[in-house]
């Protein structure tokens, strides 16, 4: 019987989880609006809030789930990656809490989570499947083999597909954050109105800096022909900004799937939550052939109910860590 306490404070979001026996019986999350002022996340500010909602989430979980904190037999908490500050907080909380009550500690990667979300709910993938983790910082191709045996076969080397939506956003003057209104408007517009190139990076890693540049440099050049491009093209620009991201992620997975001669696919990361790549990634998979998997919207942006389950497994191998522990900001895959 195992029931766990699961902590998500990597950015701005506090989140708080229960796990009852491998199901989610909670998932809070308190959003933070007070960065929509800065248009992005302001790390001090950030860490100043989960202070003051990581009880309160805490508080609201327990009553969710029906639980007491007497019934909590393990906590789990996001150890990295994220903002050192913000992370701090939730680790701070989570060893106390693990502390008063004589319970085990668990540490769990955020990146790692955001792929185990997939078991949270059925249908579930077999192992071994492959993984498009997209988020606002980090776009992986990964290679999951069993829960906690994960390579990267492909990443980024600079940019983040998430970036490519919120600079796009902020050429757009889209208020943050922008990537859901990018979404948004590129359901009203013709996705094929304006191309942009695909970089052209070897093997299944990614390159998002160029294609910024590339947006840039295309709006500059349509302002100056006409000051109100922006304004009579939204639309259509989002439409076209948000094909070509999908398109540059669906073609290096398409390559990554004939490596490795695995038709089990999934997504995951707070982009995963984009109706372009969710409707690309079917396409892809009827004219394929795969079995693919998305996580329900709850869980693709950060939140806690993922760190509950990875919490949940490593819980199972009895994979605990110690009150020495502390939060990292950059972690190891």
């Amino acid at each position: 019987m195992s029931v766990i306490l699961a902590i998500e404070s990597s950015c701005d979001d506090t989140s708080v989880a229960i796990c009852n026996n491998g199901k989610i019986t909670a998932n809070v999350i308190a959003n933070q609006t007070i960065h929509q002022n800065y248009g992005g996340v302001i790390p001090e500010l950030a860490s100043r809030v989960h202070q003051q909602n990581i009880v309160p989430a805490v508080q609201q979980a327990l009553i969710d789930a029906k639980v007491t904190k007497q019934d909590i037999t393990a906590v789990a908490f996001t150890r990295g990656p994220g903002l050192l500050g913000s992370l701090l907080v939730g680790v701070s909380f989570a060893k106390s809490f693990a502390l008063a009550l004589n319970i085990p500690l668990i540490s769990v990667n955020h990146m790692h989570a955001h792929i185990l979300a997939h078991f949270i709910d059925d249908p579930k993938p077999a192992f071994p499947f492959l993984c498009l983790t997209v988020s606002g910082g980090h776009t992986q191709i990964v290679l999951v083999r069993d829960y906690f045996d994960m390579e990267i076969v492909g990443e980024t080397l600079d940019d983040a597909a998430g970036e490519a939506f919120d600079k796009t956003a902020k050429l757009l003057a889209l208020p943050y954050p922008g990537g859901p209104l990018i979404d948004k408007h590129a359901k009203l517009g013709n996705p094929l109105a304006f191309k942009f190139a695909e970089p052209q990076i070897p093997e299944l890693n990614f390159s998002f800096s160029g294609f910024k540049t590339s947006i840039l440099y295309f709006i500059r050049k349509q302002e100056k022909e006409n000051p109100n491009f922006i304004a009579e093209h939204l639309d259509d620009i989002c439409a076209s900004v948000q094909h070509s991201i999908v398109q540059i992620l669906l073609n290096k997975l398409k390559k990554a799937a004939k490596q490795y001669g695995i038709n089990e696919i999934a997504i995951a990361g707070g982009v995963s939550a984009n109706s372009g790549l969710r409707n690309g990634l079917q396409q892809t998979a009827d004219e394929l052939g795969w079995k693919v998997y998305v996580p329900a919207f709850q869980y693709c942006t950060d939140n806690a109910g993922m760190i509950a389950i990875a919490g949940y497994h490593k819980f199972l191998a009895k994979d605990f860590v110690g009150q020495e522990v502390s939060p990292m900001a950059r972690m190891e895959f």
